[in-house]
């Protein structure tokens, strides 16, 4: 009889919990509840006297190994610096991260402390600007921050290229033709975006969509989620918060607008930043979509096949149609 090799495992709840105790000096008994599985593996975590925090086992995936290491120097130097964030607690070692023995191969796992506040709103634009000022926070903090240690650096190779290569390699893109489009469109985003001269470099959260966030009872949004965090451009971090606002048929433009205002009544956008962030639309894209290819013999044709339909939006975006009409 043949041994099934293992892409991904779901750990017993009861471990997850035996876990924590063994490596956290967390009152007992401790409880978990998964919040979600996908991405990472992510549980509410309650002490026995009803502290909360929040766990994740990090997935392994096509990227590479997760950068905890520099993911929690990055937020405990963030909340040094005063800037809401969801920050590690420490083991009982004094580290900020664990690993873990699966199936697959060793899974990393950080605790965070849980954060108070409510779900930001989809729509209304008071959140977003709240949004906006953390975000322009962080990047202040960023200032300070070295990136050394960082496995991602968040440049048109790793957000772009290497998305392309793995939409390539799943086979989901059957038709060459809907292929060569992508390259196309890759090709003139990369280029629209080098012809710019001076970009600002900063250390990014990597995916401020405006749902990574707390909203806490003074409107002042703390931030998690950092797994996509590292050295790159000012203008991706930015672009996610548009991309999420136009991407998927939504239109709700007026929350960029709130977002950008926000984050600018804490520092200047230069311009071409500002300009370039439209570009990175496209890029942010193009990313999550390398990430979905990444995954199609985990979680399925049927569930990523997605991908292959997303060259109309593109290429409407590419054109300026969007861009001209509702910006």
């Amino acid at each position: 009889m043949l041994d099934l090799r293992s892409s991904y495992s779901t750990p017993d709840i009861a471990a997850i919990a035996e876990l924590i105790d063994h490596h956290y000096a967390l009152e007992g008994p401790i409880s978990c509840q998964m919040l979600q599985r996908g991405l990472n593996d992510v549980y509410r975590v309650t002490a026995g006297n009803g502290e909360r925090s929040i766990f994740r086992l990090s997935h392994l995936r096509a990227r590479g190994p997760a950068h905890v290491g520099a993911e929690t120097r990055f937020l405990i130097h963030l909340g040094r610096q005063g800037v809401p964030v969801a920050e590690p607690l420490p083991t009982r070692d004094g580290a900020f991260f664990i690993e873990a023995s699966a199936p697959e191969g060793l899974r990393r796992g950080v605790l965070f402390r849980a954060l108070d506040g409510r779900d930001p709103d989809a729509m209304g634009p008071g959140d977003a600007r709240a949004n906006g000022k953390t975000l322009a926070l962080l990047h202040q903090a960023a200032e300070t921050f070295s990136p050394k240690g960082a496995l991602y650096r968040l440049d048109l190779e790793h957000l772009l290229w290497r998305p392309l290569a793995q939409m390539q390699q799943s086979g989901l893109i059957e038709d060459a033709a809907v292929y060569k489009d992508l390259e196309e469109i890759a090709g003139t985003t990369s280029a629209a975006i080098e012809a710019f001269p001076d970009l600002t470099w900063t250390y990014c959260h990597g995916d401020c969509h405006g749902f990574n966030s707390r909203i806490d009872d003074r409107g002042q949004a703390a931030f998690f989620d950092f797994d996509d965090s590292g050295p790159g451009y000012l203008a991706y971090d930015l672009s996610v918060f548009l991309w999420a606002n136009v991407s998927f048929g939504r239109r709700t433009t007026s929350r960029w607008t709130a977002f950008i205002e926000g984050y600018r009544a804490v520092r200047p956008i230069a311009p071409d930043d500002f300009q370039a962030a439209l570009h990175f639309v496209i890029v942010r894209h193009f990313w999550l979509m390398g990430e979905y290819a990444a995954r199609v013999d985990e979680w399925g044709s049927n569930t990523v096949g997605w991908i292959a339909r997303e060259v109309d939006f593109l290429r409407t975006w590419e054109s300026r149609e969007l861009i001209g009409r509702l910006l």
